[in-house]
């Protein structure tokens, strides 16, 4: 299987080398050619005397885990001293309150945070890293591979709907999804997640009428 090589890149600084890590591309994925890189296509210039290293994650929030795991790829050449590993700081969108649903469209990149008082319709992608929040419903016409919280202020009766449901942690009011791993669905297309009995479900977006029998809800 062929390493893609444009997920890294390594730059030499004053005091040592920066490795820049994509924050956009699938975690697995990043270890990999970081791995490939210290391996392979850079091993002439890692080798040698101590060298100080800067990781820099871009807008990607790693877990400690994540960090631990970077520093065992790195350590691996040992010559090659960890002085840091830092993320940008997270920004965040704030839209003014409605009473109805707003419709927004673009990208939420890792290190991103959407916010939105009331019923929000997205059109596009929320990618690993990005965070969708809302105090009413959340329809996302695209594929949910970030973190979304509906009913963000309390309402467990409201409900998260993505064309393609993958995230990394769902949240309604203050329940927290199973991991996606758990749902018994390899792939999962046109689902919603609502709370019953104070646990989160997913069910297909057919069947939302069953929990808003009298709902005008339309889509």
């Amino acid at each position: 299987m062929s390493v893609a090589k444009h997920h890294v890149m390594i730059k030499g600084v004053k005091d040592g080398l920066v490795f820049l890590l994509n924050d956009a591309c699938d975690w697995q994925d990043l270890l990999k050619e970081l791995q490939h890189k210290l391996e392979k296509t850079h091993q002439q210039i890692l080798t040698g005397p101590i060298i100080h290293v800067h990781v820099k994650l871009g807008s990607r929030e790693a877990t400690e885990e994540q960090k631990e795991e970077i520093r065992s790829v790195i350590k691996q050449k040992g010559n090659l001293l960890i002085q840091s590993i830092e993320s940008e700081p997270r920004k965040e969108v704030v839209m003014e309150p409605t009473a109805r649903m707003s419709t927004l469209k673009g990208m939420i990149r890792s290190g991103q945070t959407l916010h939105h008082e009331g019923d929000l319709l997205f059109l596009g992608d929320v990618n690993p890293g990005g965070t969708i929040t809302s105090t009413g419903n959340i329809y996302i016409m695209g594929s949910l591979r970030g973190m979304a919280h509906a009913g963000i202020d309390g309402d467990d009766k409201a409900i998260i709907a993505a064309s393609h449901m993958r995230p990394t942690q769902l949240r309604i009011a203050g329940i927290i999804s199973r991991s996606p791993d758990e749902w018994g669905i390899e792939e999962a297309f046109m689902e919603f997640a609502y709370v019953k009995d104070g646990k989160m479900e997913i069910d297909k977006l057919h069947q939302l009428h069953r929990i808003w029998p009298d709902s005008n809800f339309k889509l």
